[in-house]
């Protein structure tokens, strides 16, 4: 049986590299996205086009606006706008906020005495309308501080562990890397099965004296190694070239990759069973990816979710998978603190391969 499962390997890995479309697919596609997506997608609020209304022009409220270049966060300019219109700033996209400074700025500041500026942000994107309010709050701050002549009574200080910096990449590439093997196994698997349908070859296999299970881990065993290809890729991608920190167990990591690879083969060849040709697969394939993208974390954080579909998020594997990759990535987390995930995607991988495998030698029969 062993002999038979190898020979399977040797012809899929022989039909794959026959195929320059799907060659294209599993190396090139997965690598463009890793890089297009690592650059587009950004938590980061930088380069915010300001409109300065500042009715002070004195020293202070000079230094103020200064103050507010620092970092490229705002993009501070003098609008020739008059203030009645400075929504018009807003509409039409050129400004991103309207700073109004009022003649009493200075006067107020050098009196000790609480000034109030005006700070208008373009709310149509929420979350980067709250990040720029808060960044305009802190330089706010900082500003006061420095010219305040007395002590706080309290100071805060703090540290941000993992990743100090604050960059949006170090979140956003591990969570990329676990997309990709999620896309890759479970299409891959998906496509094959049902290609090899639509041209009648499946069915020449099922009848031949190859066993079963030896048929089905023949054609699997190529997908997950092809699998673990794009993840190491994407891995060294995200190390060399995106310098993201790797602070785990390699070992770890891989080791608990292949629980979460016998998920998504499962899933494939569940779909290989439901659908009859590549397009059904292909869409059936979106759909969960779509799911499993959205209801992972990956974009939104599962705590502003809606209390309902945080409770469907345990129903989706790469939640955990996308857990445990960035937490062994940035965090150097060890099997112990992850034994949550580990649990799920055991469970996940037992049922959902298992449920597959039944339901396609049911179908092979």
């Amino acid at each position: 049986m062993i002999q038979t499962i190898l020979a399977l390997i040797v012809k899929e890995f022989h039909q794959i590299r026959r195929d320059r479309f799907t060659l294209r697919l599993i190396f090139l596609a997965p690598i463009m996205q890793m890089m297009v997506l690592a650059y587009a997608i950004s938590t980061d609020v930088k380069y915010v086009y300001t409109a300065v209304y500042d009715y002070d022009q004195r020293e202070l409220s000079r230094e103020f606006v200064r103050s507010m270049s620092v970092g490229n966060y705002f993009i501070p300019s003098q609008s020739p706008v008059p203030l009645l219109e400075s929504e018009e700033n807003l509409r039409t996209g050129d400004k991103n906020v309207n700073l109004i400074i009022p003649n009493d700025f200075s006067e107020g500041l050098r009196n000790s005495k609480p000034v109030m500026i005006g700070f208008v942000a373009d709310g149509a994107n929420a979350n980067s309308a709250s990040i720029a309010t808060g960044y305009a709050n802190l330089i706010a701050f900082q500003f006061s501080e420095r010219l305040s002549r007395s002590a706080f009574p309290v100071v805060l200080r703090q540290r941000i562990l993992y990743n100090p910096e604050g960059e949006s990449v170090y979140h956003i590439v591990p969570g990329i890397v676990a997309v990709l093997l999620t896309m890759v196994t479970t299409l891959l698997t998906a496509m094959a099965i049902v290609r090899e349908r639509e041209r009648g070859t499946l069915e020449q296999l099922m009848v031949s004296p190859i066993p079963i299970p030896a048929l089905i881990l023949g054609k699997i065993i190529p997908f997950a190694a092809l699998g673990y290809i794009e993840f190491s890729i994407a891995l060294a991608l995200g190390v060399a070239w995106f310098k993201i920190p790797f602070v785990g167990s390699w070992p770890l990591l891989y080791g608990l990759s292949l629980l979460f690879v016998l998920t998504t083969l499962g899933v494939g060849m569940l779909i290989s069973t439901m659908t009859n040709t590549q397009q059904q697969a292909m869409f059936f394939t979106w759909f969960f990816t779509i799911y499993a993208i959205l209801m992972s974390g990956f974009f939104i954080p599962i705590e502003n979710m809606p209390f309902f579909v945080q409770k469907l998020t345990y129903l989706n594997p790469l939640r955990y998978f996308m857990i445990i990759v960035r937490g062994i990535m940035m965090k150097g987390a060890g099997l112990e603190s992850l034994r949550t995930e580990v649990l799920a995607l055991v469970i996940f991988a037992v049922s959902m391969f298992s449920f597959s495998w039944m339901r396609f030698q049911k179908r092979a029969k």
